[in-house]
C-alpha cells in the first residue's frame, strides 16, 4: 500500500500492442468521461514493444500537461506483462484497465467504477453486440466450454475494460494470456466479480479472420484455467484420475491375455498388445506419481499461500466491525 498516492483515486492502465486506433483522440475520450465524472486519473500507458506514432502521440500529450506516465518495454511480452508492469506505477486504490482500441462508448466508463461499490472486479460485456453469424457462434462456444470447465458463465472475457480494486492485482498474479481470464481467476480466489452491460463504440469492428493458431491457443488457455480454477490445490485429483484410469487399462489388458493364455493357450509373446499394456500400467504409475509429487509440494508451502479473501471482521465484545 505505500505505493498510493492520495492525489488520484483511479489509476487507468493502457496496454499498447499490435492493434491501435488514434491515441490521443482516444485518450481524450477516456479522460472527459472519467474527469467528468469526478475522479482524479492518472493514466499509464505501457507500451509493449517499439511503437514510435504512439510514442509520438503521448509525447504530445503530456508536453501538453496531461497526467500521463509512459513505460516502454524492450520488446513485445503481451497484454498480461504489459499490464503488470503498468500496476507497478499504480497509485490509485482502484485500477481500470483500457484496451488501445475503442471497445465501449467511453462516457459508459463510470458506470463501470460505480459497479465497484459492492464488487470487486467488473468486466464489462459489449452490448448490444455486433458481428456475423460465425462471429456469434465463436464466441457462443468459446464461452459456453469455459462455463462447462469452471461453472463460471461470462460473455465477453474478449473485452479489455475492467475495473478493480488494487488488491486483485496485487494478489492474483496475470501472465501468458491470461489477463482475458483474470475474472475467472479472481472469482476463484475469493472476490466478488460481476459484468457490467457497456454500450459497444461504433468503431470496434474486426474484419480478419482468425486462424487455426488462434482457436487452437484459447483451446490451451480454457484447459490451463481449469487446471488452475479446479486443481491448483489438488493436482493428485487430477493426475490421480488420469493415472489410475490408465493403469487399469494396462492392468485390464495384461490381464484379458493372462486368461487367453492359460484357458485358449494362447501365447503371450510377440503380441504388441503385451507391450502396450505394460507400457500403459507404467505410465499410469508415473501419472499418479506426478500427482503425488504436487501434492507434497502444495503441502509444504500451504502455509504462505491464501486462496480466500476476509470481506467483514466482527471483533467479540465490541461489536465493532471492520471491512477488508
Amino acid at each position: 500500500m505505500s505505493n498510493l498516492n492520495p492525489s488520484y483515486d483511479l489509476s487507468v492502465i493502457v496496454p499498447v500492442g499490435g492493434r491501435v486506433t488514434d491515441t490521443e483522440s482516444l485518450y481524450r475520450g477516456y479522460r472527459d468521461a472519467l474527469a467528468g465524472a469526478g475522479h482524479r486519473v492518472e493514466f499509464i500507458y505501457v507500451l509493449d514493444g517499439p511503437n514510435p506514432t504512439v510514442a509520438a502521440a503521448l509525447e504530445r500529450l503530456t508536453s501538453a500537461g496531461e497526467p500521463i506516465t509512459r513505460v516502454s518495454l524492450t520488446r513485445q511480452f503481451g497484454e498480461a506483462t504489459a499490464v503488470s508492469a503498468g500496476f507497478e506505477y499504480a497509485h490509485a486504490p482502484i485500477v481500470l484497465t483500457l484496451p488501445a482500441y475503442a471497445q465501449v462508448e467511453a462516457v459508459d466508463l463510470p458506470k463501470l467504477v460505480d459497479a465497484l461499490k459492492d464488487t470487486d472486479l467488473v468486466v464489462a460485456r459489449r452490448w448490444p453486440r455486433v458481428g456475423g453469424p460465425l462471429e456469434r457462434a465463436r464466441r457462443a462456444l468459446f464461452h459456453g466450454l469455459l462455463a462447462r470447465v469452471t461453472r463460471q458463465t461470462f460473455h465477453d472475457l474478449g473485452c479489455a475494460v475492467r475495473a478493480m480494486r488494487r488488491r486483485v492485482l496485487e494478489e492474483i498474479p496475470v501472465y501468458g494470456d491470461q489477463q482475458r481470464f483474470l475474472p475467472v481467476l479472481a472469482d476463484r480466489q475469493g472476490f466478488k466479480v460481476r459484468e457490467v452491460d457497456l454500450r459497444q463504440s461504433a468503431a470496434d469492428r474486426f474484419e480478419g479472420v482468425y486462424g487455426p493458431r488462434e482457436y487452437t491457443r484459447g483451446f490451451l488457455d480454457i484447459f490451463t484455467v481449469f487446471f488452475l480454477v479446479r486443481f491448483t490445490k489438488r493436482p493428485l485429483r487430477f493426475f490421480g484420475m488420469i493415472g489410475v484410469v490408465t493403469f487399469l487399462l494396462g492392468t485390464l489388458a495384461l490381464l484379458y491375455m493372462s486368461v487367453e493364455k492359460f484357458v485358449a493357450d494362447r501365447p503371450m509373446a510377440d503380441r504388441p498388445a503385451l507391450l502396450a499394456g505394460t507400457l500403459l500400467m507404467v505410465l499410469g504409475l508415473q501419472i499418479f506419481a506426478l500427482g503425488l509429487l504436487g501434492e507434497l509440494i502444495i503441502f509444504v508451502h500451504a502455509g504462505s499461500t491464501k486462496d480466500y479473501q476476509v470481506d467483514k471482521v466482527i471483533q467479540f465484545g465490541t461489536g465493532a466491525s471492520q471491512d477488508a
